[in-house]
């Protein structure tokens, strides 16, 4: 798994990051488009403004439960790290992921038009420009904000060149 690196340092570790990886499981999907996602967990309808949300980002799974993402940047942290993985490997491995797979998809692809990997670059460059403006900042201590905001520009160089 080349993202490695960064799953599991403050991207990829969030209950954020296992709800991301519980709804890529439901779909049972081999290919996915960033747009499809977007689209499902409402992240389209904050125009590109991920500082902070009022309405929710959820998904209901497979039971009917409706999950819920707590921040929408931790879900762009987590899908360009995931996104760096398809650029490196084609797929993701959804079984280096969970501990169990609940569908016989294992393998998924997540495709990005030239416009949303830019909406995603955007997203980290604001982020990292002013990371105590965002909601999760104030979930966490300002130390933690800033080395995810550091995670995140290591993060976003590697995708983007």
């Amino acid at each position: 798994m080349y993202i490695k690196k960064y799953w599991g340092n403050y991207i990829g570790d969030t209950d954020d990051s296992l709800t991301l990886m519980d709804y890529l499981q439901a779909k049972q999907k081999a290919e996915i488009s960033l747009e499809e996602i977007f689209s499902d967990l409402g992240l389209d309808k904050l125009h590109g403004n991920f500082q902070e949300h009022e309405e929710p980002l959820i998904f209901s799974n497979s039971e009917g439960w409706e999950m819920e993402f707590y921040f929408a940047i931790d879900l762009i942290a987590d899908l360009a790290a995931l996104l760096l993985e398809c650029k490196m490997n084609e797929c993701i491995d959804l079984s280096e992921f969970c501990d169990e797979l609940e569908n016989d998809v294992s393998h998924i692809c997540i495709t990005a038009t030239p416009k949303e990997y830019e909406l995603i670059n955007e997203a980290l460059r604001d982020f990292i420009a002013a990371s105590l403006t965002y909601d999760i900042s104030e979930m966490e201590s300002e130390e933690e904000t800033m080395e995810l905001a550091a995670v995140c520009e290591t993060l976003r160089e590697e995708l983007y060149r």
